[in-house]
């Protein structure tokens, strides 16, 4: 078996204070192999970003252990560190640089010098050209993402970690991150991406985990997932009260509107039929297979893990 991209063991943070204990990772094991496209879910407080920050030697783990291309974060945290490049959720940034400038001294934390040819490649992939003498505190939020995204590659890590990277950027960034992204996945780079668009990962990952309470409740192959867990999606807009009967079929509810999941096709007709014996008056309905939201509210909603075997 070749070595892993990423491999976390028994991974457990325990947080601990005069007023509680929190467990942010309670015994999380999972393997992402080299050249994957992989997607780690949760809602807020599963454990994510938690993760990362041990994978990346930000945090030390209670227990467990975690590797990066075989080298231990901990006991090889150098030679670990300098396979995995990291875009951070939060926008860190010195003010005092100009995007090449801050792209240069990046590289000089990994010792790498006369860096300049790959820094220009990287800047045009993600469309910072024109901005390469500005200075960071004149940029705009999405500019200093993209700078964000730039600095965790001037090294060429094989390993690429994208915590939320595309949170509350425009369409435009999206695109052009996604364009090169998939590019260094074609070329051989690990992509690890957390993120809560999740029609992201549904299009982008082929293997996917999820995490609730730090704990993995699912691992498995996005297509799997949508298979073996999804159903039929039901949309209504509607006015009346919908009937009792449907509520564990609900996964989604605002006034005047709800969807369902349900098991198979026989199953629409009985819930129309139900609906109109509560005398709920529909004016609109859309019937779809389940995209990978309604998985994911699915998994959140259950206490029993769905881990691939």
């Amino acid at each position: 078996m070749s070595v892993a991209a990423i491999e976390v063991v028994d991974l457990v943070k325990r947080y601990t204070s005069r007023a509680a204990a929190v467990t942010a990772l309670d015994g999380v094991s999972l393997r992402i192999e080299q050249g994957e496209f992989f997607g780690l879910l949760g809602p807020n407080g599963a454990g994510k970003t938690t993760l990362i920050s041990i994978v990346a030697g930000l945090a030390r783990a209670s227990g467990g252990r975690a590797t990066v291309l075989g080298y231990d974060v901990v006991s090889a945290y150098r030679a670990a560190r300098l396979q995995l490049g990291v875009v951070p959720q939060e926008l860190v940034f010195d003010p005092f640089f100009s995007v090449r400038e801050t792209l240069r001294i990046q590289s000089g934390y990994f010792g790498i010098r006369d860096n300049d040819a790959w820094i220009d490649e990287v800047m045009a992939a993600l469309d910072l050209s024109n901005k390469a003498d500005a200075n960071m505190r004149t940029l705009s939020g999405g500019m200093k993402r993209r700078v964000l995204v730039a600095q965790a590659l001037v090294h060429r890590p094989p390993v690429i970690i994208l915590d939320e990277p595309t949170a509350g950027v425009d369409v435009e960034l999206r695109q052009t991150l996604w364009a090169f992204v998939r590019r260094l996945n074609r070329e051989g780079h690990t992509i690890v991406l957390t993120t809560h668009y999740l029609e992201e990962a549904q299009a982008l990952c082929g293997r996917i985990a999820m995490l609730k309470a730090g704990r993995l409740i699912a691992l498995d192959e996005t297509r799997n997932l949508l298979q073996r867990l999804s159903g039929l999606r039901l949309a209504l807009r509607f006015r009346g009260a919908l009937p009792a009967a449907l509520d564990a079929a609900v996964i989604e509810r605002a006034d005047g509107y709800a969807v369902l999941r349900l098991a198979r096709v026989d199953e629409v007709e009985a819930t129309l039929a139900a609906l109109r014996h509560q005398g709920v008056v529909l004016e609109d309905l859309e019937v779809g297979h389940a995209d990978l939201e309604d998985v994911f509210l699915q998994l959140m909603a259950e206490d029993r893990p769905r881990i691939a075997a």
